[in-house]
């Protein structure tokens, strides 16, 4: 028999191995990793430190660091395009049938159409950013030519985590913010820290449902570092999903999830002398970025200023030095802190039409999955997303990132497919291919 990591799903259902055009080959975990594709994760979460080297530590302003993750960039979508200019490529038709691909597509075509009519104070950064998070896509779909779903995705992910770990530690080495929080407030600010430290978790908890190597120092130092971060938002939403899969996941025993609980509350006991403090200086002291009242007065202008334009919306980038200052502190918002809301503002009701497609047929891959780790996990993670989702947003790209929701879908589709020839063609026959 041929390789059996090039089995592919006739119509019918069957193994076939005419259709290999159709289904990129298929592999479970065995711990490969792809250099380029961790590199690719790697980048995705160290760029968020670029700005804050050049500026505060070279002293060079902030260009260099926006200049520094572009070049990364170019760089690596080049090695990828150079491999994937090779004879041993695989089609992408595949991955473009998925539902969750083809929003991604929508959203990218759509937020670059708003250049069009967006009131952006600079149309070429706008277009430059729009162009990083397009690129993002683009070298996953790069990627996925010349290596298999599960190697990519698992190797993003190792490569994302490194990445986290080093900027936790830096997280802890930094000057504290006035209120006693890990970051600094212009360049890599808390909720940047918090968000990196949540994603890093879920993707070690994605390893580790998939037998991909041993994470769990390197979760319980993300976790650590979330905690001490003080990002109120994701700590909420990060509690939250991780209670359902402790409640939910039936391979966590009963023992372990006593010991659990004990280590997380005495966790919190030792924080408990620096939570208060901050929440002391957040409900005396707190600025227009950190009170909930402070917020409401963003989510206003940007409600109002929404239904002026309810159709198709500001455009991208129509909202940073373009709206009023708010409050005392003459806050200058970056988005609406409120990702429905910044959809609206964005886009009108085609950005909530395009937010509900993303993430509803994101679920629905999800549901596609059996029962298991893996399907515990990214239904938390996408929980996660939704309820940070209620107190913030990201300025041009989703809470949960494009490229993600890519490389987790080919992922995904690619396992529910197997899942589905071990259901019709017998368990006995698919042991035999291998899978």
């Amino acid at each position: 028999m041929s390789d059996p990591r090039m089995l592919a799903l006739s119509p019918s259902g069957a193994v076939s191995e005419r259709d290999s055009s159709a289904l990129p080959s298929v592999a479970t975990s065995d711990g490969r990793l792809s250099l380029l594709a961790a590199s690719v994760g790697f980048l995705f979460a160290f760029r968020a430190v670029l700005v804050l080297i050049s500026a505060r530590w070279l002293n060079v302003g902030t260009e260099p660091g926006v200049i520094a993750g572009v070049l990364a960039e170019m760089l690596l979508m080049f090695m990828a395009v150079m491999q994937a200019s090779g004879a041993k490529v695989q089609p992408l038709r595949w991955v473009l049938q998925l539902s969750s691909v083809r929003w991604v597509m929508a959203f990218l075509t759509f937020s670059c159409a708003s250049l069009l009519w967006s009131a952006t104070v600079s149309p070429a950064a706008s277009a430059l950013y729009w162009s990083t998070m397009a690129a993002d896509v683009a070298i996953v779909l790069v990627l996925l030519r010349v290596g298999t779903a599960v190697e990519l995705a698992h190797s993003m992910m190792k490569g994302y985590i490194v990445a986290g770990v080093i900027l936790a530690a830096i997280a802890w080495i930094m000057p504290l913010e006035s209120d006693q929080r890990l970051g600094d407030l212009d360049y890599f600010n808390t909720n940047q820290i918090g968000n990196l430290c949540a994603m890093g978790v879920f993707m070690a908890q994605l390893l580790s449902a998939r037998k991909d190597g041993r994470w769990s120092v390197a979760q319980v130092f993300l976790m650590l570092t979330l905690l001490r971060s003080l990002s109120k938002s994701t700590l909420a939403a990060f509690l939250v999903s991780q209670g359902v899969i402790f409640f939910r996941d039936k391979s966590i025993t009963l023992g372990k999830k006593a010991l659990l609980t004990i280590v997380v509350v005495a966790v919190f006991l030792a924080f408990s002398g620096i939570i208060a403090s901050y929440f002391n200086t957040y409900t005396t002291t707190g600025n227009q970025a950190e009170t909930l009242t402070g917020r409401t007065g963003i989510w206003i202008y940007c409600l109002t200023e929404g239904i002026d334009k309810p159709w198709f919306g500001n455009g991208i980038d129509s909202l940073w030095k373009v709206a009023p200052p708010f409050g005392p502190e003459l806050f200058e918002a970056r988005h609406a802190e409120n990702e429905l809301l910044q959809q609206f503002f964005t886009y009108g009701l085609a950005g909530i039409a395009m937010l509900a497609g993303v993430y509803g047929s994101f679920y629905r891959s999800i549901r596609s999955l059996p029962r298991s780790a893996t399907r515990a996990v990214l239904g938390a993670l996408l929980l996660y997303i939704l309820i940070r989702g209620l107190a913030e947003a990201e300025p041009f790209d989703l809470l949960l990132p494009l490229w993600s929701i890519t490389i987790i879908s080919a992922y995904v589709g690619l396992h529910a497919r197997v899942d589905s020839t071990r259901a019709s063609a017998g368990i006995a026959q698919c042991q035999e291919a291998g899978i």
